[in-house]
């Protein structure tokens, strides 16, 4: 098992960022909530503005250890300077991790790359590696990589635990050829958006449409957004409404929520080793708990869901693409510039 550990939710820290919405409780008094429920890995990055420090201050005021809580990390260099990375500026953005998060050794730096046409991505993991041996990273992963860069990585040699990538029963991009090539080569995925930002929920189950985002509605906050995109990729607000309908009723089977069953769905897939749901609130707490412990779906249920979402549209091209495009209204949502404004 690349990550050595049996977890299969983990938590994802980026809606305690600063400036992520209005209902954001405490970030302290969440991750106590959490971490006393058993939870017991954090997924955060560098450009999660104040989470890092967050996480190392919550870290230190309890005692808690590597062998206590497991904290995944990312280096997400901005876009402007791709161009001009040295080997020194990665050492400092990792350093700068370390420092934050009160940790000598960072459990899992997963790296992410903005835009392909630029030369460096290999020199960047190069670097990575060089920390990895000299003991200030236990492992590297990807985020947002596709298959072909994935390939490319590993036979350059580079070790990679795990990629995270965004994989939900609207967005299958991640179980097509990059869970082929990682199965190949023993990396893990990740999955992340398993509830769509919360839009694969009760909540939004027999909501009128809300209106897309590229055409004026103003949403929440960007993760809304740019999810509500992708429902548009497969067919709109009425496929969404059909998965809902059907998440609803496999739920009642189960005993469970809408939510819930689509990250148990994510989970059933070949290849996830784990799904990273986002908390903000104690809210969820008691679900997340029971999804953790005891995750609904059979072969059946699983089969069913899949049934249905075989009667839509798939989201095109491979794994990240349309967010890759900076010009398009997916890659207009994304801000490319965070890493900077984060020291």
């Amino acid at each position: 098992m690349a990550l050595g550990y049996q977890d299969r939710v983990i938590l994802g820290c980026w809606q305690l960022a600063q400036g992520h919405g209005s209902d954001v409780e405490d970030g302290a008094a969440v991750l106590e909530a959490h971490v006393g429920a058993g939870f017991r890995v954090l997924d955060c990055a560098d450009i999660y503005t104040g989470v890092e420090a967050l996480i190392g201050r919550f870290s230190a005021a309890h005692g808690l250890g590597p062998d206590d809580l497991r904290v995944h990390t990312k280096y997400v260099p901005d876009l402007e300077a791709l161009p001009g990375l040295r080997p020194d500026d990665v050492e400092r953005a990792i350093d700068r991790s370390r420092s934050r998060l009160g940790r000598d050794v960072l459990d899992l730096v997963q790296f992410h790359w903005w835009d392909y046409a630029v030369p460096g991505f290999l020199d960047a993991l190069e670097a990575l590696l060089r920390l990895q041996r000299e003991g200030k990273i236990r492992a590297i992963g990807l985020t947002n990589f596709d298959a072909e860069r994935l390939r490319t990585i590993v036979e350059h040699g580079v070790p990679i635990a795990s990629i995270q990538v965004q994989y939900s029963l609207l967005d299958r991009r991640p179980g097509g050829a990059l869970a082929a090539v990682a199965r190949q080569h023993g990396v893990d995925l990740l999955a992340y958006g398993s509830v769509a930002g919360g839009l694969l929920a009760d909540a939004y189950l027999g909501r009128p449409d809300p209106g897309r985002p590229d055409l004026g509605q103003a949403y929440e906050n960007r993760s809304l957004t740019k999810y509500r995109l992708i429902v548009e990729e497969v067919g709109g607000w009425g496929v969404l409404q059909a998965l809902l309908r059907e998440l609803r009723s496999v739920a009642d089977e189960h005993g469970s929520d809408v939510a819930s069953v689509a990250s148990a769905w994510c989970l059933r897939q070949p290849g996830v080793r784990a799904c990273i749901v986002g908390i903000r609130s104690r809210r969820h707490l008691e679900r997340l708990a029971a999804l953790r412990d005891a995750a609904p779906l059979d072969d059946a249920d699983v089969a069913r869901l899949d049934a249905l979402r075989a009667r839509h549209r798939e989201v095109p091209g491979e794994v990240y693409a349309l967010e890759r495009d900076r010009e398009g209204r997916h890659g207009r949502v994304i801000k490319y510039g965070l890493n900077e404004a984060a020291r």
